[in-house]
This record gives structure tokens, C-alpha cells and sequence, in this order.
């Protein structure tokens, strides 16, 4: 049986001061749930050793995880210098050195002190895009303070299709060992999806203020300058915000038709402020708060059961969008200067990985 730390220490005090034989701790403790056979063997270490500790050394040898597998598995598990994605699965690690799997993971926790980190998506950069999103973030953290943040409007738009992204590293299916792949239905195995599925795009716009409608683009219809200075922001989202401010600060990212002169233009005529193209860091989904939380709370709660047509992706957007709390919205928006300075702290490279 297993023996407690207080267990241990009262019963190597009375075996070394008052020479308690197994049978007396019985009798003398019966409400403990200590057996004869442990009270023996823990009685004869005691007096082996004078202590029930583990020694170095003893338990069953290592046959598996000697100096040579570590090494080894070292110089596999981690990518090489200068050779980033060098390394090796533990799968793959195994089959190379001829170890077991469950040989190498103790290696590798135990021995390495290693520990496994997921890896997640990111835009790509270039170093002219670094160089701008350093610079923009700079001068984003000293023209719009702390006590300004809540009056900028950030805006953006996304594609909704009615078949849900999936993620097939996480989509396991469990079948008796003794089962031949071959044998198992299609229908279990494979995830089907249409060739072309439909889909909506959607605009919107949050603040510390509130939010927007949300704003559906007609299928078929080209987002190009006209339509978006015309449509979304005319009819929509610039009228949204005078409802609930006078004055505000329109931010966009750097979409062609967001950064277009004459939208440079009508935002000039129609807005108090708003953050010029030539001012928002290029490639940064990772500072515009629409797209570091607020879409992926959307996606979570539009696609949670399987979609059967346009009509039904339609009230699902509008549903979610409704369920969204404002503080989860004031949350993100203060996360905005705090992301402006990882992201100057970081050289204008990513830093999405410490959020």
C-alpha cells in the first residue's frame, strides 16, 4: 500500500526510538488502512537504510533512457542551428533510433525538461513590413493615448462560408485496435465538403462606445472603392456611428478600396479624425481588434452545429453578432495599446504568440 509523508515519519520514529514491530503498529494505529506486508517492507528499509526515502540508484534500471538515446533524441527533437524546422516528431524520432514512443516523451520531459508548444497561424512578413509596423506603431502609441482609444472606431469585413472550417489535426476517430482501417465507413474517415460552398461577407464596427449593424454585402457584388465609400460607409457604418457619437475616429486597414484617394477623401469630409492609410501598420491583423478577437468569437458561435444553407449562415452571423457583450468588445479594445507596444518591442515582428 502507499504510505503518506506523515505516515513515514511517525512510523520511522517509533521503529528507531521505540522498536515498533509491524504487528504493534497494527494493533496501536488499527484505523490506518496499513497492511502487514507494507509495514514489513517499510520496517525493513528503515533498518537498512535509517530512512524511507528512495536512494539514488535503486528502482529497476534504465535500459532505455541511457546517455547515447538522449543525446540522440536531443539532436532530433530540436531544429538545428541556422536549420529552423529540422526537427523531428516523436514519432518519427522513435522509428529513426528504434525507441518507443512512450520512451522517447519520458526522454524528452524527464531528461531534456523539454516542453511541447502548438504552433499557430501568422502573416507573413517582410522586413520593409517590420520596418512600417514599427515605425506606425510608434506613432499610433503617441497620437492616440490611453484616454482616446475608446473613441476610435475599428472597422473590418470578412467572408462567412457555409461550410465550417475545419481543423483535421484535432478530428480523431477511435475504433476497436483489432480493426483494419479499410474496414471503417467512409462516412466515419473523411469530412466531406463542397467544391465551391457559398458565402456572405459582413461588415462591421466596434468601439469602446458600442458597435455597429452588422452590415451584409450582397452575394455577387465586387467590393471595389465605389461600392464601399457609397454603400458601407454612407449607408452604413458612418451612419451607425453619428447615433451614438459625435465625434469619433475611423480606423480601416489597407485594403485597395480603403486606401483608394477619393475614400481618402469622403473620410476627410465625413469624419472628426480618422487613422490615414499611410499611418496603419501594414499586415497587422494582430492590431485591429475586430480581428484578434471579436471574428474569432463570431466564427466559434456561427459555426457550433453544421450549417445547411445561406438563409440559415445569415441568422446565424446575425445571432452571434447580438450575443456579443459589450465588455468582451471594451476588452479587446484596451488591448489595443498593449499590442502596439509588443508589437514596437518586438521590431515590428510578430508577437501574437504572447496573447
Amino acid at each position: 500500500m502507499a504510505f503518506s509523508e506523515a505516515d513515514k515519519n511517525v512510523i520511522t520514529f517509533l521503529r528507531q526510538n521505540k522498536k515498533y514491530g509491524a504487528k504493534r503498529f497494527l494493533r496501536e494505529f488499527p484505523n490506518r488502512g496499513w497492511t502487514l506486508g507494507g509495514l514489513n517492507t517499510l520496517i525493513l528499509k528503515i533498518d537498512r537504510t535509517g530512512s524511507t526515502q528512495r536512494q539514488p540508484g535503486s528502482g529497476r534500471p534504465k535500459t532505455a533512457r541511457t546517455v547515447t538515446n538522449i543525446e540522440l533524441v536531443e539532436s532530433l527533437v530540436l531544429s538545428q542551428e541556422d536549420r529552423p524546422q529540422t526537427h523531428r516528431t516523436q514519432r518519427q524520432i522513435s522509428r529513426k533510433i528504434n525507441l518507443s514512443r512512450s520512451s522517447v516523451r519520458r526522454i524528452i520531459k524527464a531528461d531534456l525538461h523539454l516542453k511541447c508548444l502548438k504552433k499557430r497561424r501568422a502573416q507573413e512578413l517582410t522586413a520593409a513590413n517590420k520596418q512600417a509596423r514599427l515605425e506606425r506603431s510608434r506613432r499610433l502609441l503617441r497620437l492616440y493615448p490611453a484616454n482616446v482609444v475608446n473613441f476610435i472606431w475599428f472597422t473590418d469585413e470578412k467572408l462567412f462560408t457555409v461550410a465550417a472550417p475545419s481543423n483535421s489535426q484535432n478530428d480523431r476517430v477511435y475504433v476497436s485496435a483489432a480493426t483494419n482501417k479499410k474496414d471503417v465507413p467512409a462516412d466515419r474517415l473523411l469530412r466531406t465538403h463542397p467544391t465551391f460552398s457559398k458565402s456572405i461577407m459582413v461588415s462591421v464596427g466596434i468601439s469602446g462606445l458600442g458597435r455597429t449593424e452588422i452590415h451584409f454585402i450582397e452575394p455577387a457584388v465586387k467590393v471595389n472603392g465605389q461600392y464601399y465609400r457609397d454603400v458601407l460607409l454612407m449607408q452604413g457604418l458612418l451612419p451607425n456611428i453619428r447615433e451614438i457619437s459625435e465625434y469619433f475616429i475611423f480606423q480601416q486597414d489597407g485594403a485597395p478600396a480603403h486606401r483608394a484617394r477619393d475614400t481618402v477623401r469622403l473620410l476627410e469630409i465625413e469624419t472628426p479624425d480618422f487613422i490615414r492609410p499611410t499611418l496603419w501598420p501594414p499586415n497587422s491583423p494582430d492590431l485591429n481588434p475586430v480581428d484578434y478577437r471579436i471574428w474569432s468569437i463570431m466564427q466559434e458561435k456561427v459555426y457550433k452545429t453544421k450549417l445547411r444553407d445561406v438563409t440559415e449562415l445569415r441568422q446565424r452571423i446575425l445571432d452571434a453578432w447580438d450575443e456579443i457583450d459589450q465588455c468582451v468588445i471594451d476588452e479587446s479594445v484596451q488591448q489595443w495599446r498593449q499590442r502596439l507596444r509588443a508589437c514596437v518591442k518586438a521590431r515590428g515582428g510578430h508577437f501574437k504568440h504572447q496573447f
